[in-house]
């Protein structure tokens, strides 16, 4: 693959509906916490978003009679959306590559998030060397920021399936 196929930094990229989430990223059901990306930029930065719905397989034991989506799910949900940016950013080669985390800092959760909130995730790709990638993100529900992580991943090759 040659250089001139990865776009340049910068770069605005198509939004990615969930056909294409499940193109580039290995996650599926009941683990694909996206339905979508948007506002891609190479190398820079993407908003994920996720239609948080009742039926969650999470909701019916965390909580029942208070229904609240795990922290650590949201997390999950701005990794993966840094994990479209980034794999989309590489181009069609990359498709289908896991990036894996190595390290979650500064995870503050500022309200719950319940059934019918829809998350924006904004990631912003702070650093990357030699496949190794540090992210910041936030997460918001109607503009309210909901959650915020520094997290560090490596992207790793695609495995046959």
């Amino acid at each position: 693959m040659s250089d001139r196929s990865v776009p340049e930094k910068g770069t605005p990229l198509p939004d990615v509906d969930i056909a294409g989430i499940t193109r580039i990223i290995p996650h599926r059901y009941p683990f694909l916490l996206i339905d979508r990306v948007v506002e891609i930029t190479a190398f820079e930065r993407a908003v994920g978003i996720k239609n948080v719905t009742v039926n969650e397989p999470f909701f019916p034991g965390h909580f029942p009679d208070d229904p609240i989506m795990p922290g650590v799910l949201t997390i999950e949900a701005m990794a993966q959306t840094a994990a479209v940016m980034t794999i989309a950013s590489y181009g069609p080669a990359y498709e289908g590559s896991s990036v894996y985390f190595m390290s979650i800092d500064g995870a503050r959760f500022r309200r719950p998030v319940r059934p019918g909130d829809r998350l924006a995730l904004e990631v912003r790709l702070v650093r990357a060397k030699l496949g190794v990638f540090k992210y910041e993100a936030t997460a918001r529900v109607d503009g309210e920021v909901v959650s915020e992580a520094a997290f560090g991943a490596k992207l790793m090759g695609r495995r046959d399936r």
